[in-house]
């Protein structure tokens, strides 16, 4: 029933728009990377969600007198996970490759499953089982594998795609029929402002914003903020969760590409083993999902299964 209240959109054009998520988000590790040379990791993320939280507020002009308490209140509640996952997320970067914390930040495709189980006691199929087992092993490869082992900044990229988790499973047990623009809006404001706050209680060196990394904060404010939500959120919903899920695995392939050909990144063996076994960690349960839809008209029933 749901389905037909939206205009029919062609696959092919969903699958477009969400691909070219995917590779507006991996540029983001790769412009994170870059304005971290000039800009504190905790700074680019106030200055960033600052930002979007402006340009949103121009989309949402005309539905801010729909703004109530509630819609603030589940907002600021998705909001401060959001926060949580972008904290993790630039500290992460800022202490290893974008190649590895691509990769990693991907984990939350299996950790969503798990945190389901631990709290609602849904059923965790036995394929993502095994991928959590093949990603434990590609974490042992990465820890090995780098000059540095399992860093700082692996260990915070690892935690991020526990707050990514988080959020979206909120997203999904909290938001019902709110205006998604206007909670999105309340969302970056909730980051700009937890921002804000680490902005004004840390310590604050001495910025020298160049052209370069002024031009990857509105990249990131941008494209991966406000275009990028923009379009999941329009265009996923044409979708079925796990083809959305498999195209979503293009993330860290495009970071990781990018921290090759911009940043000059390289890996050796081992970590590239161990990239390649999360990579297949996150893509057996998806891909055994995909088989099951196609098995039945009810691809939410062979999910179960």
């Amino acid at each position: 029933m749901t389905r037909t209240a939206h205009p029919a959109v062609p696959p092919a054009k969903v699958t477009c728009y969400l691909v070219l998520t995917t590779l507006l988000w991996g540029g983001s590790f790769v412009f994170n990377k870059i304005a971290f040379r000039e800009i504190p990791p905790l700074t680019f993320m106030f200055f960033r969600f600052a930002l979007a939280t402006g340009i949103m507020g121009v989309f949402c002009l005309r539905r801010l007198r729909s703004l109530n308490r509630d819609i603030a209140v589940k907002g600021a509640q998705v909001g401060l996970a959001l926060a949580c996952a972008n904290i993790s997320f630039v500290l992460g970067v800022a202490g290893t490759s974008v190649s590895r914390a691509g990769f990693l930040n991907n984990l939350f495709v299996l950790l969503i499953p798990l945190l389901c189980f631990l709290r609602w006691r849904e059923r965790v199929s036995r394929w993502s089982v095994a991928g959590i087992l093949i990603a434990m092993i590609g974490l042992w490869q990465l820890a090995s594998g780098g000059a540095a082992g399992f860093s700082r900044g692996d260990l915070l990229s690892t935690t991020c795609a526990l707050f990514i988790s988080f959020h979206i499973i909120l997203v999904s047990k909290v938001l019902h029929d709110e205006d998604v623009y206007l909670v999105t809006l309340v969302q970056f404001a909730t980051v700009a402002l937890v921002g804000a706050l680490l902005y004004l209680c840390l310590p604050r060196p001495q910025l020298a914003i160049g052209m370069v990394s002024a031009g990857a904060l509105w990249y990131c404010a941008v494209f991966p903020t406000v275009v990028c939500f923009t379009l999941q959120n329009t265009y996923q919903r044409y979708s079925t969760p796990t083809r959305a899920g498999l195209i979503y695995t293009l993330d860290p392939v495009w970071s990781m590409l990018g921290g090759m050909l911009v940043l000059g990144e390289r890996l050796s063996p081992r970590e590239w083993l161990g990239c390649l076994c999360i990579f297949c960690a996150v893509i057996l349960p998806l891909v055994i999902h995909l088989l099951q839809e196609r098995r039945g008209p009810d691809y939410r029933g062979a999910l179960e299964k």
